[in-house]
């Protein structure tokens, strides 16, 4: 039997990891600075993330929902500490895409309602829902498609008002990405995830913080939605909520009821899963990584611009992204199989750095120092 082919691969076999490092089969060293798609927040194996998961496989690494977890209250009473959301509700699953899922079916639950708002170049997952009220029709299988979805133009505060004014009793939940991840980089801004607030307010709607990729601490915040100072009905996460360890969530505000059968899942929620992501968080606070996101996010920012070629350098926190104009095209494969570095990328021609919360400041300068001459090398030939 073979893999389903549906992944472009680079021909690198990773076999070890730690920290902000991965070394391949090989022996070689690479600096990571894309950390599995933003998955990577403390660092690679963790030596405290590696023993809870390890003290956990020795007591018990799965039970079902049909009994009491405690684990599952100690890390819901863990990040309404940590994210200042302690009056909301948690519902735990497997992914970002099933979290997304999840909090659709839960806002047309609450008020009863079809239609979702999204935004151009949004990406929310790629399960029924979620891929439909994404906007990229070649992974929108014709069996996810639906009328339910509008998509409006990302931060354009006028479209936003005259869809509401259209459909405003029609329309069941707002979903929106506080900084598009696959969409290049792009931050909401303020004024309009405020307006999302008020008109959702208005209406009915239901405010869904997609916060997989942008969410815990990468942006210098818990949730980078929170530089709006608004708050969100639901907030999806997962990405770096495990550090690596299969786990998602959704944050559920307190005036939205559940009722027995409204949501489940089999894996959701298992022993090993909260283990992994109460690690996570007992480091985040321990080593105080949303402080340290901020800081290295800023002078990576402040650094990237002085780099002559590199175009619209902007990011908040450790989630950066800047555009590369058509000489500098092959800037990411050199980063990799000459300079080897880690990058990712945003079609059609945006790198994005989305490393370890944990990466220091002798790790950001390494990076700089690959990248400048990187460019200086492309820019001669």
């Amino acid at each position: 039997m073979k893999l389903f082919d549906v992944y472009p691969i680079n021909d690198i076999t990773v076999t070890k990891a730690l920290g902000s490092y991965v070394w391949d089969k090989e022996g070689v060293q690479y600096l990571d600075m894309y950390g599995g798609h933003a998955v990577i927040s403390i660092g690679h194996c963790h030596p405290h993330w590696v023993k809870r998961i390890e003290r956990q496989m020795t007591q018990i690494a799965f039970y079902s929902n049909s009994v009491v977890i405690p684990i599952q209250q100690q890390l819901a009473t863990k990040i309404g500490e940590l994210s200042g959301k302690d009056d909301y509700q948690l519902f735990l699953c497997n992914s970002g895409a099933e979290a997304n899922e999840n909090a659709l079916k839960l806002a047309s639950f609450h008020n009863g309602k079809k239609k979702v708002i999204a935004f151009n170049k949004s990406f929310h997952g790629r399960t029924s829902l979620a891929v439909a009220a994404t906007d990229n029709p070649s992974i929108v299988a014709p069996i996810n498609e639906t009328d339910n979805v509008i998509f409006l133009p990302f931060n354009d505060e006028v479209a936003l008002r005259q869809c509401f004014k259209k459909y405003g009793d029609e329309i069941s939940s707002v979903i929106v990405e506080g900084i598009q991840g696959v969409g290049g980089i792009r931050i909401a801004e303020n004024s309009f995830l405020q307006l999302i607030r008020k008109l959702c307010d208005d209406n009915n709607a239901v405010y869904i913080a997609d916060s997989v990729q942008c969410g815990y601490g990468r942006s210098g915040k818990f949730f980078s939605h929170d530089y709006a100072e608004v708050n969100a009905d639901i907030y999806t996460m997962a990405k770096g909520m495990g550090n690596g360890f299969p786990i998602g969530g959704i944050l559920i505000a307190p005036h939205i009821h559940a009722k027995h059968g409204m949501l489940g899942t089999t894996f959701g929620g298992n022993h090993l899963a909260c283990a992994a992501a109460l690690a996570v968080l007992e480091i985040i606070e321990e080593e105080n990584l949303i402080e340290i996101a901020k800081q290295r996010g800023m002078y990576l920012l402040h650094k990237l611009k002085a780099i002559e070629g590199l175009e619209n350098v902007r990011g908040r926190g450790l989630m950066i992204g800047f555009d590369v104009p058509e000489h500098l095209k092959d800037l990411r494969k050199k980063l990799l199989h000459q300079y080897n570095v880690f990058t990712g990328e945003a079609k059609p021609n945006v790198i994005r750095l989305l490393p370890s919360l944990a990466i220091s400041r002798k790790q950001v300068d390494e990076f700089l120092d690959v990248l400048s001459e990187a460019v200086k090398d492309l820019n001669a030939n």
